[in-house]
């Protein structure tokens, strides 16, 4: 099962995607839905950020090659911090870098979907709280972020979380290929096969630190090759069973 949000004339719908078609559900996903209306295809849509979470907790440094190129210790538990809910952009939005930063740079990465209120889940539990999986930029001040040490501000401008293009529900629990193109070149690839915690154990660690909410993200970390964006860029993360999540870039002046 594929879930988005979209827009056809202008009001904003949750959708099931089947066979390059979409057709709007009610109330959402994340409870007892039924169909409201008839597929339509989805190039007469416009493909919005798949949920609007309550919160965004991303886990730093979970790939051990990540860790490497910034010249950071591998770590002995998640390092967890958190994104607003004001730096979420959809599909094809632009990320629009800040005067404050002169090098912003993109991270690719998986992320889970909370399906239901959850908290203190055991790993074997987690998945039981998961909707799906979709693809995240983890887009970063890093100038400002070795400045600060902590990482709010680096993490937390607006359009610094793009996720999207839609929620897979079921993707199997094998690895899955991850890879960011800059301009049509591959810059990172991954696979879930090398995070340090995996996805219930992340879920896990992070419901027993914060109630997970329907709609929360949870983004999984970010292997190595990252580097910055300029004006003028595309930057596309694609995960294997999922799909591929395309921004722009511009100037935020």
């Amino acid at each position: 099962m594929i879930f988005c949000r979209f827009s056809r004339d202008g009001d904003p719908s949750f959708g099931v995607v089947e066979d390059h078609a979409v057709a709007a559900i009610a109330p959402d996903p994340f409870q007892a839905y039924e169909t409201v209306s008839d597929p339509v295809p989805l190039s007469e849509v416009r493909l919005l950020a798949p949920v609007l979470p309550s919160k965004i907790v991303a886990v730093g440094l979970n790939y051990r090659d990540h860790a490497g190129e910034m010249g950071m210790e591998v770590p002995t538990e998640p390092v967890l911090f958190l994104k607003p809910p004001s730096s979420v952009i959809g599909p094809e939005e632009p990320i629009r870098l800040p005067k404050l930063s002169r090098r912003v740079e993109f991270e690719g990465e998986l992320a889970v979907v909370i399906k239901k209120k959850a908290r203190n889940l055991a790993p074997a539990e987690a998945m039981d709280a998961v909707l799906g999986f979709t693809c995240f930029n983890d887009v970063t001040a890093r100038d400002l972020q070795k400045k600060d040490g902590q990482w709010s501000r680096a993490k937390g401008f607006d359009t610094f979380a793009p996720i999207g293009p839609w929620i897979v529900a079921d993707l199997g629990g094998g690895p899955l290929a991850i890879e960011t193109f800059l301009n049509g070149e591959r810059r990172q690839r991954g696979s879930t096969a090398d995070l340090i915690f995996n996805v219930p154990e992340l879920v896990s660690r992070v419901s027993h630190v914060m109630t997970l909410e329907p709609g929360d993200v949870i983004s999984t970390g970010t292997p190595s090759g990252v580097g910055p964006l300029s004006p003028g860029d595309l930057v596309d993360v694609k995960i294997e069973g999922i799909g591929t999540l395309r921004n722009p870039v511009e100037s935020g002046a």
